[in-house]
């Protein structure tokens, strides 16, 4: 058994995506997430025109970031990173400040409208300690989405990684984000999102 330590990443792969949303929903399902806001969705964008249109498909993620800002800015400490890379929210301690929704250049924070605490994506957490895969990654009908360690290269994640080009969402910042997509779509990325409004 390796002393290796595990870095956990997401990889979408457009190709396959259908727009089908079982990924949100199956989110909303296991995370109890109420109507009206999301910790996970799909981005519909429409490209081209009559008779060559055509839409494009983007699941959206927390990215849970190699550099997350949001947990520099919590006040109290409520936004963590753990050791395997997984950035989460301490329910107990998040004070509802938005300091961190704030900050987050990825929109995917939500205020819960009923806790009035932030809460995000956090690779179903509880299921990766258990063992499990994210929900979402189950509820994929085409394998689209892909979950592992980084670390170890006999994971299929790893192996999907070293096979294909990989992007990620503006990498520009400097965040390291750790959810990659094949055949990211840059237009779909600015185009305009209606998700997680609070």
């Amino acid at each position: 058994m390796s002393d290796r330590a595990k870095r956990y990443a997401m990889l979408i792969d457009l190709r396959k995506c259908i727009g089908c949303n079982a990924c949100a929903v199956v989110c909303k399902s296991e995370n109890d997430v109420p109507l009206g806001v999301w910790r996970s969705w799909v981005k519909k964008v429409e490209k081209g025109k009559y008779p060559h249109a055509r839409e494009i498909f983007l699941p959206i993620v927390c990215n849970n970031c190699e550099k997350p800002i949001c947990v520099t800015v919590c006040p109290v400490n409520a936004s963590i990173k753990r050791p395997d890379g997984i950035v989460y929210i301490d329910p107990h301690r998040c004070i509802g400040c938005r300091y961190c929704m704030a900050s987050c250049p990825y929109g995917v924070r939500y205020m819960h409208p009923i806790k009035k605490i932030v809460e995000k994506c956090f690779w179903c957490h509880h299921r990766v300690d258990a063992g499990l895969l994210p929900a979402c990654v189950l509820a994929c009908p085409t394998g689209a989405i892909l979950f592992g360690d980084l670390n170890d290269p006999e994971s299929e994640m790893a192996k999907a990684m070293a096979r294909n080009a990989v992007q990620v969402i503006k990498a520009e910042l400097g965040t390291k984000p750790h959810t990659f997509y094949i055949n990211l779509d840059l237009e779909a990325v600015e185009a305009r999102q209606t998700k997680n409004k609070a």
